[in-house]
């Protein structure tokens, strides 16, 4: 079995954090800002010293290449993102990169045969942080093979014209314009091109760390569902309206959320995850009693069929008077579960089986784009533990040796596919 490297994992860690270090142990990386820009001139400088064909697409993505001896092989292609939340951390989306370059630099440094041409990527606005939404660059290249029901919203001149959230002007393709990194698409992902990916990511939750394993073997991406609930109430003074007359808004959705959770807990699925994160609450003044709130819920299960048990509870709430309010509930979007390539993650099992790191099978219950990329060509992912699962903070943590033990595992997992 080949060892990836520490010292070089390390120092990539180092480097990478420097880029869009937001002062608190973190960083604040939008897509094609600056930051990010400074992420890709060190990713090309790296993997051209070690060799790698550098290639960019029409939407940004980064891809180097080291040759195979089969001239005709497909590639084997290796990433993620380089894109930040706000006040992120250093490891989610920037791992896979990492990752991706510690391979091809272990195979270069050790002169490891390889039949494919073996490319690391950086996908372009995966946070969807700064210009909306999420997986965007992943949903346009993926777009031909999309089920019909995702593929919308990702369609190329609809995704350019997505506004900055920030200037709530500037538009995507603006800045895909004046970034220095609109290629050709030519050079874009397709199964014409490419055999299969691999994508390592930190876990983002507590479950390897728990289970004291160093790493996870992805099998799936989790199906899940977002709607949001609204409640129309009457705005009166809030000083000279009697409580028994008032229509509360925010009163009723509290009774709403209280009563979702009774009877999405009563269904007995211990991994089944719901959350509401987001609240609008009209007119919003400390004088006024609430007309108009609105709330999302996430829910999220492998299980289809447990899905649509959540579901009929959340439809439930538009038939019930909330403190004298109206209940709609309407869809905003849902996703089915994405299983990962059999093959792949049999090979990830066996690269960390072999490699003596510890390891379990497990689910992601968040989105990648790993999971847009399943439709075109087989995929899967390895997760890396996240320190008390956290992420999308400034205190996401994973430690070096983790780090480049889940580079190890993927760099062995490569070169069974390659050999396949």
């Amino acid at each position: 079995m080949y060892q990836c490297n520490l010292e070089r994992m390390t120092d990539k860690i180092t480097t990478f954090s420097q880029f869009g270090d937001a002062g608190h142990g973190g960083i604040t990386r939008y897509t094609l800002s600056p930051e990010d820009i400074l992420v890709r001139n060190e990713f090309i400088k790296r993997m051209e010293a070690i060799g790698a064909t550098i290639e960019i697409d029409d939407v940004a993505n980064v891809y180097a290449t080291l040759a195979g001896t089969d001239p005709k092989a497909k590639r084997i292609v290796m990433g993620s993102h380089s894109d930040s939340v706000k006040n992120g951390g250093n490891y989610d989306g920037i791992l896979g990169v990492m990752s991706a370059m510690e391979v091809l630099e272990t195979v270069a440094e050790q002169d490891i045969p390889h039949k494919h041409p073996l490319t690391a990527m950086i996908w372009t606005n995966e946070e969807g942080s700064l210009y909306p939404p999420a997986m965007m660059v992943s949903g346009i290249v993926c777009y031909d093979y999309l089920p019909a029901d995702i593929k919308g919203k990702f369609q190329l001149d609809n995704m350019l014209q997505s506004k900055s959230v920030l200037d709530k002007e500037t538009t995507f393709g603006q800045a895909l314009d004046s970034s220095g990194f609109k290629g050709d698409s030519a050079y874009r992902l397709s199964p014409e091109a490419y055999k299969c990916m691999f994508e390592i990511h930190i876990e983002q939750g507590p479950i390897l760390e728990d289970a004291g394993n160093d790493i996870g073997v992805v099998d799936c991406v989790l199906g899940m569902f977002n709607y949001r609930l609204r409640f129309y109430g009457q705005t009166v003074h809030a000083g000279t309206f009697p409580m028994p007359k008032r229509r509360d808004a925010l009163y009723a959705a509290s009774q709403a959320l209280c009563y979702l959770h009774d009877e999405i807990d009563k269904l007995g699925h211990s991994d089944l995850v719901y959350t509401t994160g987001e609240i609008e609450c009209h007119p919003n003044v400390h004088t006024c009693v609430p007309d108009a709130v609105d709330f999302s819920i996430d829910v999220r299960h492998e299980s289809a069929a447990v899905l649509e048990q959540v579901l009929a509870v959340v439809k439930s709430c538009a038939e019930k008077s909330w403190a004298g309010c109206r209940c709609d509930v309407e869809k905003m979007w849902n996703r089915d579960t994405v299983y990962w390539n059999d093959t792949l993650v049999s090979f990830v099992k066996e690269a960390a089986e072999e490699s003596g790191v510890s390891h379990q099978v497990l689910h992601s219950g968040a989105g990648h784009d790993a999971q847009f990329v399943a439709y075109m060509i087989p995929t899967t992912m390895i997760f890396v533990q996240s320190k008390d699962g956290l992420s999308h903070c400034e205190l996401e943590y994973s430690s070096p040796e983790q780090c480049t033990a889940g580079a190890t595992v993927l760099l062995n997992a490569v070169l069974k596919a390659d050999a396949e």
